[in-house]
């Protein structure tokens, strides 16, 4: 890897515009990535995920403003950066007349030559047959190889924009326990999505983007304490030992029906402290209370557009 100064920020995006003439993809990000930490980069599709990326890659000019990453800046330096940075676009494409095996062997040879085993290890870790023609592979396949590509010879940094696209659910968790050792071995992880479940799963922190702009950038935990607070939505269970919910008045922030056999099934919005007084006056022989949704947190930023993100189960 480069000798690149350790104590600079690994991303570091200030007052970032891109404008396509009337059309403005970006309105002024900000965003400081410390390396060692898998950050999210969350919003919906058009939101300026992929320009930043490109952007940052030396794929695309701003219009305005300044990105470095190690230190560097990413136009006038992007051919020394890519060194040590794994990048997969959204877009991935490859020659298909090429074999998965010489397309990999290319890339290493352009690497220096030396990631052989690694390959080797990744293919079997992502269960590729790589001596097929590209041409001949399926949108999950091809996801897999531009991972391999990516993640081969170890980079400071990698930029993926959303990579589980195509993937199985066996292959996400494999492909979320690489990114895991690759931060314990000091990598940083710039991982973009429009997926809810995966970020708050995965990341330490996220960026929420939304028209072009940064508007949060927190920790996971930090935004789960949010959506506990103000009129965060819980899903809520009970049951009666009676089993009579015929002249139960339930408070007006809890809303649901009866399920049968004195079970009620609803949510409740708001501090559940409003909602423990009230259950411990019903004779309740059952009793779930779930965590805030951070979607519900996630869902106010977006709704105003029309769009916004969404989690595994809604796609």
């Amino acid at each position: 890897m480069s000798n690149h100064n350790p104590n600079a920020a690994c991303i570091d995006i200030r007052g970032l515009y891109k404008t396509y003439g009337p059309v403005h993809a970006l309105e002024g990000v900000d965003l400081a990535i410390a390396p060692g930490q898998i950050h999210g980069f969350l919003g919906p599709n058009g939101a300026g995920k992929t320009t930043t990326l490109r952007i940052l890659m030396g794929l695309m000019r701003a219009t305005a403003g300044h990105a470095s990453i190690f230190g560097l800046d990413v136009w006038f330096n992007s051919t020394r950066i890519r060194r040590d940075v794994g990048y997969l676009p959204g877009d991935a494409r490859f020659y298909g007349w090429m074999r998965g095996t010489a397309f990999l062997a290319f890339c290493d040879r352009t690497r220096g030559g030396t990631h052989g085993q690694e390959i080797a290890r990744l293919i079997e870790c992502f269960g590729l047959d790589a001596r097929r023609r590209i041409r001949d592979y399926s949108a999950g396949m091809k996801q897999k190889l531009g991972l391999i590509q990516a993640l081969m010879h170890r980079p400071r940094l990698l930029i993926l924009d959303e990579p589980t696209t195509a993937l199985d659910p066996l292959v996400q968790e494999t492909l979320y326990d690489e990114l895991r050792n690759a931060v314990g071995r000091g990598q940083t992880v710039l991982f973009s999505s429009h997926m809810l479940s995966e970020v708050e799963r995965l990341c330490d922190r996220v960026a929420i983007i939304r028209k072009g702009r940064i508007i949060e950038d927190s920790t996971v935990g930090d935004l789960r304490t949010r959506a506990a607070q103000g009129d965060a939505v819980r899903k809520v269970e009970f049951t009666l030992r009676n089993g009579a919910l015929a002249h139960v008045q339930p408070p007006p922030a809890l809303t649901g029906a009866a399920a049968g056999e004195g079970r009620w099934i609803g949510q409740w919005c708001g501090p559940v402290d409003g909602l423990l007084p009230w259950l411990a006056r019903m004779d309740v022989t059952d009793v779930m209370i779930g965590a805030p949704s951070l979607e519900d947190l996630f869902r106010e930023y977006y709704k105003d557009d029309g769009a916004g993100v969404t989690d595994r189960s809604a796609t």
